[in-house]
């Protein structure tokens, strides 16, 4: 069988994988950001209670396997009386899993921010939450978003791990495919450049774009 006959017969099931994936990219993504926020502030709280509670999420994510972690949320919460719908228990996994690793880069960035800015920010009696929010996390965004890009990519790669608990995404069709075919490199081939085209052409641009873009805003340019 060619190449371009392999397309046409399986090429529909892999596109149907990769949406998936897709949906799965975008909806870790969202989950993951608003994580890192969240608990990169509590990390940086004076509160001792907040800080703790963000230091153990983060080293129970960071320390244990993302693999170990989609079983945990598939399979053992439900003896607790949590049950997620395998779609939702696979980004939830890979959402909780890079937004520890998204919360340092968070915590880095907003120390990152040159001092002469907090006082700035300070002597303009604006309180906490708003100098926060309009002076040093628009300058910490910048400092974060190289390494951003980075965790982006590896959040796309993780994704592929959800095919374990059967999520229809691109690496379960493919494998599926390839059970069905025994053509492993026209499949996992397939499956290789579908992915290294996502992070290539379509992670790493709109990066990119999204840096220029804050620099411009904040006069960098």
């Amino acid at each position: 069988m060619s190449y371009t006959e392999f397309l046409a017969e399986h090429g529909p099931r892999l596109l149907d994988g990769t949406l998936v994936t897709a949906a799965q990219f975008f909806l870790a993504t969202a989950l993951a950001i608003a994580v890192a926020l969240v608990m990169g502030l509590m990390k940086l709280s004076d509160n001792w209670l907040l800080k703790g509670v963000s230091v153990v999420y983060i080293e129970i994510f960071r320390g244990t396997s993302l693999l170990v972690q989609l079983y945990w949320i598939f399979f053992v919460l439900p003896l607790f009386g949590v049950t997620l719908e395998k779609f939702t228990a696979g980004f939830v996994a890979v959402g909780m899993n890079l937004g520890a690793y998204g919360a340092e880069l968070v915590r880095g960035g907003i120390l990152a921010v040159p001092k002469g800015q907090w006082e700035a920010a300070y002597s303009l009696s604006m309180s906490p939450a708003r100098r926060m929010w309009r002076i040093i996390l628009p300058q910490a965004l910048l400092n974060m978003l190289p390494a951003w890009g980075n965790l982006l990519i590896e959040l796309l790669k993780g994704t592929a791990l959800v095919a374990l608990i059967s999520v229809a995404d691109l690496m379960f069709e493919a494998r599926q495919v390839n059970s069905a075919t025994y053509l492993s490199a026209q499949t996992f081939g397939t499956a290789l450049i579908i992915y290294y085209v996502f992070s290539r052409f379509l992670i790493t641009p709109f990066m990119r774009w999204l840096e220029l873009v804050m620099r411009r805003k904040m006069g960098r340019a």
